[in-house]
């Protein structure tokens, strides 16, 4: 008798850590399968400056980042990752990786791959496929006015920080080349996203056209409008993206 039950208190305990296991893997991903807050550091994006100025052979900014700096590269990030190049069980563990910036990249945009990526992974039925893209449209509408609200408060203090710089005693030339480099990481982080918004509009659009073709359903409607609801955002942004060399963005209104 003793023997069976500590039998059957082993089998508890393993089925309580067995279940505690899972709990805590299943919360280790963040909203929208960015890894969890806990798990990143304050400077994880801060490679996206760097990234998109050294893809154009310019030097990065020895500045520290402010706040306002640190969180426009935090919200670039899950719109610069393209949508489903993250496998699931990826997002549980927290994957994460650095991106290189459109002046950077050897392979050409493929329009096609996000669609590809979504017909092709196993799904339990075609609504399930129509679900995944509506979801990733919303969140990347979801993401658009914070990002560019944090877009144009950087770029509004760079003007000032522009302005002050003929005011500065004694401004060395290093300091100089320092808050010139940060500026144009600013500037082209705003830029990067634009370009990529761009490329997701054309993404969703191939891929609801597939989708259309191959299983025809009522949601494509509501796909539709979504997405044309995030191109008339991407075309017309708060912050109007300028090439890379010369002029910075501009804020309107």
């Amino acid at each position: 008798m003793p023997e069976a039950i500590c039998q059957i208190r082993n089998l508890v305990t393993a089925i309580l850590l067995a279940a505690m296991g899972a709990s805590l893997g299943a919360c280790s991903g963040g909203d929208f399968g960015r890894t969890r807050a806990d798990m990143r550091s304050d400077d994880m994006h801060s490679w996206l400056g760097r990234e998109a100025t050294g893809s154009l052979g310019l030097k990065a900014s020895q500045f520290q980042l402010t706040d306002a700096e640190r969180q426009l590269r935090d919200l670039a990030y899950p719109m610069i990752e393209p949508p489903l190049s993250r496998p699931a069980w990826k997002s549980v563990f927290g994957d994460y990786k650095t991106i290189p910036s459109p002046w950077h990249q050897k392979i050409v945009f493929d329009r096609t791959m996000y669609g590809r990526t979504l017909i092709d992974e196993p799904h339990r039925s075609h609504s399930s496929r129509y679900a995944q893209l509506i979801e990733d449209v919303r969140n990347d509408i979801t993401r658009f006015e914070p990002f560019f609200g944090s877009a144009i408060r950087v770029i509004d203090l760079d003007r000032k920080r522009n302005a002050s710089m003929a005011r500065v005693s004694e401004l060395s030339a290093k300091e100089r080349d320092d808050a010139v480099a940060r500026m144009q990481e600013n500037s082209l982080i705003v830029q990067w996203v634009q370009q990529s918004l761009e490329q997701r509009v054309s993404s969703y659009r191939w891929a609801l056209e597939r989708l259309v073709i191959q299983a025809p359903d009522p949601m494509a409607a509501d796909a539709d409008r979504l997405i044309g609801e995030l191109a008339a955002q991407t075309a017309n942004p708060p912050v109007a993206a300028q090439p890379p060399y010369g002029r910075a963005v501009v804020v309107k209104g």
